[in-house]
């Protein structure tokens, strides 16, 4: 704990309190103040602002006028050597750091000189080598002279010779004159420009350039190189390029030699040498390419289509450019135990009264300024059991959670999911035992309640922080804010607001005039108007930004909610979004995630080996399937929903969302349900015009809802119908045989005696023959005597005829039974 100069103080808020204990140190004025709890009361000792930061004389040490009451002069003095050795202990850290980061700065300065010298020998080597080149073409030009030369000569002394007067053909020496005429003839008419043909005039620069495309620098220095390996006698090698070859998880035959700067014949055919008879169309697995990667010589390097991603990995942030930002605290707890409530008196709003049923069904961010300035960002979760995933996705972006309990209700089973939820999520905890206004409030029962779940407050000499609170009267109110502020301090929350925003999406929705809107609570750096970003599977450029209280914004910084405008569908809850540079990126990225998403679908829903066909076969027998068409609000309110769908059923009925969605219900959703034989649930949302038409003319019925209870008793009640009815036997008696009679027109007739029970003449009845059923039917006749009766009781005897069955004994047993149908229900 510091106090408002940064320098750190004794004691914790959580330490059991105990007399000359110093608690707190706080500023006013130009005076400092120590905070000593005795074990009576809390003592200000003021302590003048012109004291040294060593402790040095202490003028209430000397006057005990000016010292508070019941502490002595080497209490005081072992108090001022204690804050002495703190403040000690801070200027060793402070040292610690600068050695740290002169440490830091030296390390910099080593790696630009390394830098720099390699560049230097880069740059010499890049210099010797252009200087071997221009000495090997001096030479090469030096030997080719060297040889004209010496050819000259030799062909001088046969050039004259006696000229052939009588037959009148030109001698050699006219020939020659007369060819020379002919070559510079054709020079002149244009007919031979190969002397010209390395060199650009204007007109051919200003004509498009004869002569085509150039040669690079490169391409006429390996020329070149093979000339001279090839004057000195040397074979012509072409030097073989290793290369880095990025290796998918597939890749085409003609890809891959591409990507080596092989030719595909070879490629094809060393495929081929390994057995496996492919063409240049065809796409192999990774391994088989490394194999052949490796023989050619190339360097693997395993790439996916998950890379795409790295463009928005997170960097560290220099610890120079971090600055304090406000905390976001999580109101969680059990329903109808006042969490809105507490947040709207904060807020001095009227949240509550809007929510359907009196009960929160989304995700609420909001930001409070409290009266001493401090800024505070709050996210309100439901209570209720099917908002499992809101309550765990507002512990994960939280740094603090106020647990709400009501001081007459004390711990439910929504507080204990949210306990796990807090300490899942690794954050510091605050009570709040609320309704403390009422009669029956029971403030020391919450805080036994919550020691069976290792939550131990301050006042059971615990490290968590309770505070009684009342949101109808307002009480303790500013104690709550004291206790989140100073947790906040302890936590030492720190973001980079110059860097590209990453947030949360707390809640999205698709608004009938807005489009797709999502609640995003920035985590790290500014989100700004016109940033271009990715969220889950969507994407989209900033539109507007609009803070909690309706306004628009230009930007909003770390631990801020917004609602942001302008992306191109509605994300899930929950997804991150990161700013990316440019939109062909964020494109790339919502692409994958899409594929990604979509492949996962499909492969959960395929059966892919024979035990999961003959699973699938087994439960399609067995198990009803009730379809529905879920529509929400908001995509938060759509996944509770699904979730809590999925846990209505047994082993015999079932409940499938075949699609679920937010917005209004559309042609396309009545379309679907016609098809599926579905009814349509409408949860904070109405059909529009076409599709209320649409629905009525195809049969399909739209159930609308505001409430969750409501919604999953309804259908739970529509799922029970599925179920069959249960039948259950209730036994009536048993009857022996003691003789058989054969009557005429009616066949055989058992005499029996009742043994237990009675017989009834519509119950239905079974043939027990050394205690195995031997037939099971019902009586075609009961006679006691000559008349035909209903009912015989025990001890008495009678005469029973089977229905289409005479393969009776004397000895044989009867057993009379009724069957009872019972309408089951999910429970």
């Amino acid at each position: 704990m510091s106090d408002s100069d940064g320098k750190k103080t004794l004691g914790l808020r959580g330490a059991p309190s105990r007399p000359g204990n110093v608690k707190q140190s706080f500023s006013h004025g130009r005076t400092k103040n120590v905070v000593v709890e005795t074990k009576r009361k809390r003592v200000v000792v003021p302590k003048p602002a012109g004291a040294k930061a060593g402790g040095g004389s202490n003028p209430s040490l000397g006057d005990p006028s000016k010292r508070p009451a019941g502490i002595t002069d080497s209490e005081m003095e072992r108090r001022l050597k204690a804050v002495q050795a703190a403040r000690a202990r801070e200027a060793e850290e402070a040292e610690a750091r600068a050695a740290e980061e002169k440490a830091r700065a030296e390390d910099r300065e080593r790696r630009r000189a390394e830098i720099d010298a390699k560049e230097a020998e880069e740059r010499e080597r890049i210099e010797s080598l252009k200087a071997k080149a221009e000495e090997d073409e001096r030479r090469k030009k030096e030997a080719e002279a060297a040889a004209v030369a010496a050819s000259a000569p030799a062909a001088a002394p046969a050039a004259p010779r006696t000229p052939n007067v009588k037959s009148g053909a030109p001698t050699p020496v006219a020939r020659k004159k007369e060819g020379d005429r002919e070559e510079t003839n054709k020079r002149n008419k244009g007919g031979d420009d190969s002397r010209r043909s390395g060199k650009l005039t204007l007109n051919q620069a200003l004509s498009g350039g004869e002569g085509g495309r150039q040669r690079s620098m490169a391409q006429m220095k390996r020329k070149q190189e093979r000339q001279r390996q090839k004057a000195m006698g040397g074979s012509v090698e072409r030097e073989k390029i290793l290369r880095n070859v990025n290796l998918p998880p597939a890749i085409v035959v003609s890809e891959l030699a591409n990507r080596m700067a092989e030719r595909v014949g070879a490629v094809v055919k060393a495929l081929m040498t390994n057995g496996m008879m492919v063409t240049q169309n065809e796409t192999i697995d990774a391994d088989t390419a490394e194999l052949i990667i490796e023989e050619f010589g190339h360097k693997v390097v395993r790439v996916s289509d998950a890379d795409v991603e790295d463009v928005i990995k997170e960097a560290e942030d220099d610890p120079k450019d971090l600055v304090s930002r406000p905390p976001v605290i999580t109101i969680m707890g059990h329903v109808d135990h006042g969490k809105t409530s507490l947040l709207d008196a904060i807020r001095k709003a009227k949240v509550q009264t809007g929510e359907a049923g009196g009960i929160t069904q989304h995700i609420g961010a909001y930001q409070v300024t409290t009266d001493n300035g401090q800024v505070l960002s709050f996210l309100d979760t439901p209570g209720h059991a099917a908002f499992t995933s809101m309550r765990s996705r507002g512990a994960q972006v939280t740094d603090i959670v106020v647990l709400v309990v009501a001081a007459d209700d004390a711990v439910m089973p929504q507080t204990i999911e949210a306990i796990h939820h807090a300490k899942a999520a690794k954050v510091p905890m605050i009570v709040a035992i609320n309704k403390i206004d009422k009669y029956e409030a029971n403030p020391d029962k919450v805080r036994t309640d919550l020691l069976q779940h290792e939550v131990i407050v301050e006042k059971m000499s615990g490290e968590t922080q309770d505070v009684e609170v009342s949101a109808a009267t307002g009480q303790g109110l500013d104690e709550l804010l004291e206790a989140i502020a100073l947790q906040a301090e302890l936590l030492e929350l720190k973001a980079n607001p110059n860097r590209a925003a990453v947030g949360a999406v707390i809640e999205a929705q698709l608004d009938v005039g807005r489009g797709p809107v999502a609640t995003v609570l920035i985590q790290n750096g500014t989100l700004r108007q016109g940033d271009i970003f990715v969220v889950g599977e969507q994407y989209g450029k900033v539109r507007a930004l609009i803070n909690d209280m309706g306004e628009r914004v230009t930007e909003a910084g770390p631990s801020v909610p917004v609602e942001v405008l302008g992306l191109n569908g509605t994300p899930g809850a929950g997804d991150v979004l990161n700013v990316t540079e440019t939109e062909a990126q964020a494109r790339e990225i919502a692409e994958y995630r899409e594929k990604a998403a979509k492949d996962k679908r499909a492969a959960a829903g395929a059966a892919t080996t024979l035990e999961q066909l003959m699973a699938n076969a087994k439960v399609n027998e067995t198990v009803s399937e009730l379809p529905l068409l879920i529509k929400a609000d908001v995509r938060g309110s759509a996944e509770a929903i699904v979730q809590a769908m999925e846990k209505i059923g047994n082993d015999e009925v079932r409940v499938r969302v075949l699609h679920s969605g937010v917005g209004a219900i559309t042609d396309t959703d009545v379309g679907l349900a016609e098809a599926s034989n579905a009814p349509i649930i409408g949860f904070n949302v109405r059909a529009n015009a076409s599709a209320r038409a649409s629905a009525n003319q195809k049969g399909v019925e739209i159930r609308y809802y505001s409430v969750i209870y409501d919604m999953i008793d309804d259908v739970k009640a529509a799922a029970s119908g599925l179920l069959s009815n249960e039948i259950r036997e209730h036994f009536i008696g048993y009857a022996s045989i003691k003789e058989v009679f054969k009557v005429t027109g009616v066949g055989k007739v058992a005499g029996c005696l009742v043994t237990e029970g009675k017989a009834s003449r519509a119950a239905g009845v079974r043939l027990l023959r050394e205690n195995v059923v031997i037939h099971e039917g019902t009586l075609k006749t009961l006679k006691r005597f000559k008349d035909e009766v209903s009912e015989v009781p025990s001890g008495q005897e009678c005469g029973m005829a089977f229905e289409n069955y005479e393969d009776i004994r004397p000895g044989d047993v009867i057993e009379i039974f009724t069957r009872e149908e019972v309408v089951r229900t999910l429970e």
